[in-house]
């Protein structure tokens, strides 16, 4: 990373067009919400829902779904509408619980109003149990659809093993046109709107899009001012593949993450000069790429 704060963040992404953008959506919403700018997904079935730039993360460990129940409830008054969960993370139950609580007290006026991401685990990553493990995702969160499904890794493992970090004995190279194939089916079947992939290179996502007749619409990897992604945003910028960014500040606290992007001298100057704090100028930053960003806090006052 460069040493000077007006050098960390590359100021030719910066566009005017996008800060009347957010500003519009913040002065035309409530006092006690604000609407959240959305992007079309390349490949969704016709009539989906667009998806909020903004989500919101439910991975936890240990998970705590009082916690984390009562954050979604917070975040949909707030203006949230996209929530982003996985069959490894142990939160489609209790997620699935807090929006139908949502829906009945009202503070959501349809199903329509959401999206709901959730992923594929590397021992569902075969053929034959891509689909069922899908329809294993909406049991589990009471919904008819996803609005997008991702494969959570570009790996498979034994079938039947759902442990992280997955046994070095478990792990398979994955059939990525066969399993593709059954994310495919997912779609036309109607139980998801989109499909996607996580934590892809450039490598493995030219591979799929090489024989995919549904395209991913969506990468979901790791990216902020740190690691900032650039030959990937700029493959998935080329093949019309939006990326999610998750871990926008660094993910602190986690067996994955530090503290780097916290604690960084240059993005700290840069949000003192502009009486900012440094987590507004990562997801600012990100925005201003033209990526969507999944962020994770159960404390109300975040």
């Amino acid at each position: 990373m460069p040493k000077a704060p007006e050098t960390i963040l590359d100021s030719s992404c910066t566009s005017s067009a996008r800060a009347v953008e957010v500003g519009a959506a913040m002065e035309s919403a409530s006092d006690s919400s604000i609407r959240v700018p959305e992007v079309q997904l390349s490949s969704a079935a016709a009539g989906s829902r667009p998806m909020p730039v903004i989500g919101l993360g439910t991975a936890a460990d240990p998970l705590d779904a009082a916690a984390m129940k009562a954050a979604v409830l917070e975040a949909i008054k707030l203006g949230y509408r996209h929530f982003d969960t996985a069959s490894m993370y142990g939160s489609e139950e209790p997620l699935g619980e807090v929006l139908a609580e949502a829906l009945r007290l009202g503070l959501v006026g349809s199903r329509a109003e959401l999206f709901v991401t959730s992923k594929l685990w590397s021992s569902d990553a075969h053929a034959d149990r891509v689909v069922p493990a899908l329809r294993q995702s909406l049991s589990n969160l009471k919904l008819d659809y996803l609005d997008l499904y991702l494969i959570h890794w570009p790996i498979s493992c034994k079938p039947g093993t759902y442990a992280y970090p997955v046994d070095e004995a478990d792990l398979m190279p994955m059939d990525f046109e066969a399993v593709w194939e059954a994310m495919e089916e997912c779609q036309r079947l109607g139980l998801t709107k989109s499909i996607g992939v996580s934590n892809f290179s450039c490598k493995k996502l030219g591979n799929i899009l090489n024989f995919a007749k549904i395209p991913p619409t969506v990468n979901q990897v790791e990216m902020n001012p740190l690691w900032q992604q650039k030959k990937l945003k700029e493959f998935c910028k080329a093949n019309n593949v939006i990326i999610t960014a998750f871990s926008p500040l660094g993910a602190r606290g986690t067996n994955w993450g530090t503290n780097a992007v916290m604690v960084n001298e240059s993005l700290k100057e840069i949000a003192e000069a502009r009486g900012k704090s440094i987590a507004q100028v990562c997801l600012r930053w990100l925005y201003e790429q033209g990526v969507t960003f999944v962020v994770k806090s159960f404390n109300k006052e975040r």
